[in-house]
């Protein structure tokens, strides 16, 4: 007799021991159902909906997605949204202030320019609020507002846009007259770049001795700047923060190039922005500065910003003074969150804390499930799979040579590689080491790192390794150029390497009639493993590659021999050992 199978309600991810307990079954039962289907993992690993209904029909059950699943995805929709107007009636829109991010290199006055800017935007019986600092503030300019973002630099930036938050209007790059253009000016050029936004120069510092603004803008036309005094689109000023020449016509510039762009929001709906700052007090406990970019915060307003909720106590402005509400592109500094949020992180106001919290739980089951659906990042190995499937169509390229010369002919070479599928495109090139904003840059821009003659430092490895960027090296250009060829025609084969594991050395020959000879060894160093290969050295050269058949201590049989053991080894094919040969165990691995 055929029973009818149960129905059971799955979310969009769970662990392996939840799905257990759905099922009634024990988490080494499930473990075990799910290696039958080639999936390794442990009691606690997420997995998503698809691989738990192969394991619950396996155990006699219906799987079925839940509710929850599906307010998951509206969830997810709903706070990964990048365009701050989506799905508004544009009968509710109304203009709002633009948000301005001044980046550049660090000794070229970024931070004197903002203080310029805001002292001059502050009355005298307030100046003292303006040490009140919620990384963001506003100013008015012949009655318009404009909000700038005081972040420490390009790679705070690009952090928030990996995080998922789109939060700058137009980016002002600072460029000393009297120093030039600086790698590091590069660099904030490309981010500002890659996020698609306006870009002002200005030039600073023009009264100091050596200033050449004229040099500043032609040394730009070189990395495709032009700016409207040659004929471009990109708009460049002259200014002294410490005279204060030439700051109105910065300001102007950005009113300017926002009354162009016509931005636009919402101000009669629950507020939704970004987190700018947030950090744990002593005295108020978690502080996080928001950026509202959509509808009115309000005091009393419950709350979800990433895995933070919370109910606004208090609100204040940059100049501390207490506020209860907050419209569109204002910066504020709230308390009242239980636990601090992670700037970049999004927020949205919810009905109220009850439901922030459960939103809060669903959101982390949402994002656990996304990302175990969405495709992995992109490399070279999987370029062509998605470039026919429709996923990708811009391969974005950080590239870094060791020397300047370099860049030049590889960027052409790269960029003739684009077809109609899909375009190559080099969003930021320099020389040097591959560094930490540079592996932030292929993070925000789903990017992958080329390297010519160029090594990632211990920073950039971190975040290729914990965000899976792909860092790519090579010392001649023909390959590196035939490698992304070969990808992008689908015909790349993945690149293995020699891993050395440990090195012995053969002290005595035991001859064993229906064995052959075992050498009897002594690890000099790493850990010998029995499946390893195996190169014999002898008087510094190769005399034979092959494999270990067998490792022992003593008489019994070994997985593996570590450093400063004797052992006996016996070589798969090789018989002509002797005394002094040196055997080098190794492994192959592919190239990442």
């Amino acid at each position: 007799m055929v029973t009818e199978s149960k129905a059971v309600e799955l979310p969009r991810a769970l662990t392996v021991k939840e799905l257990g307990d759905l099922l009634s079954v024990s988490a080494v039962e499930i473990i075990k159902e799910l290696m039958k289907n080639g999936v390794m993992a442990s009691i606690n690993q997420v997995i998503d909906f698809d691989t738990a209904a192969i394991v619950a029909t396996d155990f006699g059950f219906d799987p079925r997605e839940s509710d929850t699943a599906e307010k998951a995805e509206v969830l997810v929709e709903r706070v990964t949204r990048e365009t701050v107007d989506e799905e508004e009636d544009p009968a509710t829109l109304q203009k709002r202030p633009p948000v301005v991010t001044i980046l550049g290199h660090v000794d070229h006055g970024k931070t004197s320019l903002l203080d310029v800017i805001r002292e001059a935007n502050v009355t005298a019986s307030e100046a003292g609020g303006i040490t009140q600092h919620i990384g963001a503030y506003q100013v008015e300019v012949n009655g318009e507002k404009i909000t700038f973002l005081d972040t420490p630099g390009h790679e705070a930036f690009t952090a928030m846009r990996a995080r998922g938050s789109q939060v700058t209007d137009i980016a002002v790059l600072v460029v000393a007259a009297d120093d030039g253009v600086m790698p590091t000016t590069i660099e904030a050029l490309n981010h500002a770049r890659a996020a698609g936004v306006p870009i002002i120069i200005a030039v600073n510092k023009i009264d100091l001795e050596g200033a050449d603004p004229s040099r500043v803008l032609q040394q730009l036309t070189q990395y495709e700047v032009l700016v409207e005094q040659y004929g471009g689109d990109v708009p460049a000023v002259n200014v002294s923060a410490r005279t204060r020449e030439g700051i109105p016509d910065l300001l102007e510039n950005i009113l300017l190039i926002a009354e162009i762009q016509d931005l636009k929001a919402n101000p009669d709906r629950p507020a939704a922005g970004a987190v700018i700052e947030a950090q744990l007090t002593t005295q108020q406990g978690p502080v996080a500065t928001l950026l509202v970019q959509k509808g009115t915060l309000r005091t009393g307003d419950a709350l979800v910003a990433g895995n933070a909720t919370g109910k606004i106590k208090a609100m204040f402005d940059e100049r501390g003074r207490t506020i209860t509400s907050a419209g569109p592109s204002m910066p504020v500094k709230v308390l009242g969150l239980h636990e601090v949020a992670l700037a970049g992180d999004t927020f949205e106001v919810v009905k109220d804390e009850k439901v922030a919290r459960a939103d809060v739980e669903t959101l982390k089951r949402a994002r656990d499930a996304a990302l175990l659906r969405e495709a992995h990042p992109v490399n070279l190995d999987s370029l062509f799979g998605e470039i026919h499937s429709g996923i990708l169509k811009d391969l974005n390229i950080i590239l870094k040579t060791d020397v300047q010369g370099s860049i030049e002919p590889i960027r052409h070479s790269l960029e003739r590689l684009s077809n109609e599928e899909v375009q190559v495109k080099i969003i930021h090139s320099g020389s040097g080491t591959i560094t930490e904003s540079d592996a932030m840059l292929a993070v925000a821009s789903k990017g992958i790192i080329i390297g010519f003659n160029a090594k990632p430092d211990a920073g950039a490895k971190k975040i290729a390794e914990s965000e899976k960027v792909e860092i790519r090296q090579y010392s001649i250009i023909y390959n590196l150029i035939e490698d992304v060829e070969k990808a992008i025609k689908g015909m790349l084969e993945p690149v293995f390497i020699d891993v050395i594991n440990g090195h012995a050395e053969v002290r005595q020959i035991f001859k064993i009639s229906r064995l052959g000879n075992i050498a009897g060894c002594q690890v000099l160093d790493g850990t010998l493993h029995r499946s390893d290969l195996v190169r014999v050295m002898r008087n510094g050269e190769k005399i034979a590659d092959t494999r270990c058949a067998s490792l022992k201590r003593f008489t019994e049989d070994v997985r593996e021999v570590q450093s400063g053991y004797e052992c006996g080894i016996q070589l798969e094919g090789f018989n002509d050992v002797k005394e002094g040969d040196i055997f080098e165990f190794y492994h192959r691995a592919q190239q990442t």
